[in-house]
């Protein structure tokens, strides 16, 4: 951190080029707006630079440092990527440029020629929190340059909030600190981005939590980088233009429709395929390839396949003999390990543990999946197949009541690493069950004289079961939450899952 904030300080006095690279997911967008803002608030000359997936690919590689070596930047810095960019920073070093790396992903076996390193998950380092996300990274930087020019930052903790909870980081630690303050000045409405992405996500004075980041707003900005230019969600972000934001987002939500229809063809094929070829105890991981995949929508099918067949999972696309490869994994199998271990397979690898990214030759594809299953099936026992839930205490009806809700609402903000309580219900009557919206259960529980609304996301096949056994009792799993609706507040039980009358699965 010493080493680049002095290169950075250097750079302002000197009023040289300084350059950003993100990456084109939502860390790496958040990452380049935060860096570009507080820059431009200590009076830079700074640009920054988002590859495109198809043309360019991930990360500082060679393509793009050649490409920035054009461009003739003083002083590189990257956000979210860069870590094993050997290759990448060997161009801009015989360039004469300066490089800077903030990075959260895992280092490989050697780091890249840079004038600083920064990253938590290099060892020795001594900083107490090693899972900051690549935008947690970034804030540090900007918070340690501030500190040195005795500068004011201007209110950066959305976009670490944004990029915090988009990329699936443990909210422990200061990554809560981080969520907490960002969801605080995204409900307070002050930035036209955030602004413009609730309005076309249909959440304008609503309040947004963790799950409205990951469900509705991260989706829009992520679609353009699967699909196109991820650039233009740094202008979506560091804009302070109604207009032009509403304009980007309204962009992005149609992108993100697109997105949805390519993943749920590209999900058909990888499911079928699933079924036909994968079944049984002998697959612990599954690696599924096609030239037909868009490569900027299969970590999503991959994550959903996971979801279901509860595997680490890895989906490739194929281009010219070439693949490109998304993977998502389980808790109990750490990805980047174990892809680690078949990196004699592979081109190049990336990632964390529960998502990684890799490039591999066609010829190799199914030599890396017989090599992956072998290091899933030693490293993983039978009952790490077996998606658990865990419930934190059984309730009586009695006990749901706002004042708990509001209790409950002090241990947020909730997510990875720190999930919403989980209750239980035993001996409830499932009441009018129904298919609503896409494939969601909607019901009435009742128990005595309580009764609440209840909805199970995506379990929309329970509803035939449950009308054939309406009145008889289940038990129910679900978190509690209020639902608002033309000014009327109620408690609404969200479904986890449910144990019907003589089954033994559920709970």
């Amino acid at each position: 951190m010493e080493a680049a904030v002095q290169r950075v300080e250097l750079a302002l006095s000197r009023g040289e080029e300084i350059l950003i690279l993100g990456d084109y997911d939502v860390d790496g967008i958040s990452s380049t707006s935060l860096l570009l803002l507080a820059l431009r608030s200590f009076n830079a000359r700074v640009s920054y630079l988002i590859p495109e997936r198809t043309q360019d690919g991930y990360g500082l590689n060679s393509h793009t440092a050649s490409r920035i070596a054009e461009l003739k930047p003083a002083l590189v810095i990257t956000v979210d990527c860069g870590i094993t960019s050997i290759d990448g920073a060997a161009i801009l070093t015989s360039n004469g440029i300066d490089l800077v790396i903030t990075d959260h992903h895992e280092p490989g076996d050697s780091l890249p020629d840079a004038l600083a390193v920064i990253n938590p998950a290099l060892p020795g380092h001594g900083y107490p929190f090693r899972e900051l996300a690549g935008v947690g990274v970034a804030m540090n930087l900007a918070m340690a340059l501030a500190q040195r020019l005795g500068a004011q930052l201007p209110a950066l903790y959305d976009l670490v909030a944004l990029g915090t909870i988009a990329d699936v980081m443990p909210l422990k630690g200061v990554n809560r600190i981080f969520a907490k303050l960002g969801l605080e000045l995204m409900n307070g409405g002050a930035r036209p981005g955030i602004t413009a992405l609730k309005r076309v996500a249909d959440y304008e004075g609503k309040t947004v939590g963790a799950g409205t980041i990951g469900f509705q707003l991260a989706p829009r900005v992520n679609a353009a980088g699967r699909l196109g230019k991820g650039d233009i969600c740094v202008r979506l972000l560091t804009t302070e233009s109604h207009d032009e934001a509403m304009k980007i987002a309204a962009y992005l939500d149609q992108q993100n429709r697109r997105r949805q229809e390519i993943e749920e063809g590209i999900l058909k094929e990888a499911r079928s395929e699933v079924l036909s070829k994968y079944r049984g105890d002998s697959w612990g991981a599954y690696v599924l390839a096609s030239s037909r995949w868009h490569q900027g929508v299969i970590g999503i099918v991959a994550s959903r396949l996971v979801e279901e067949f509860y595997r680490p999972t890895v989906l490739i696309s194929i281009n010219n003999g070439m693949g490109k490869g998304s993977a998502r994994s389980i808790p109990a199998f750490h990805l980047f390990d174990g892809l680690h271990e078949c990196r004699s397979s592979l081109e190049e690898m990336g990632g964390h543990k529960y998502a990684a990214g890799l490039r591999i030759r066609e010829d190799r594809i199914e030599e890396f999946r017989q090599n992956l299953n072998t290091v899933a099936l030693q490293r993983l026992k039978p009952e790490d197949f077996i998606p658990t839930i865990k419930i934190d205490t059984a309730m009586e009806a009695e006990e749901l009541t706002f004042e708990l809700l509001a209790e409950l609402q002090l241990l947020g903000p909730f997510g990875a690493a720190n999930p919403e309580p989980v209750f239980c219900l035993h001996e409830v009557r499932a009441v009018n069950p129904r298919i609503v919206g896409k494939n969601h259960l909607k019901l009435m529980l009742q128990r005595d004289k309580n009764s609440f609304e209840a909805i199970g996301f995506k379990m929309g096949e329970l509803a035939k079961p449950l009308s054939g056994r309406e009145g008889r009792e289940i038990a129910a799993a679900f978190t509690l939450q209020e639902n608002s609706w033309n000014g009327r507040r109620s408690l609404q039980v969200h479904i986890r899952d449910i144990r019907l009358p003589g089954t033994e699965s559920g709970i």
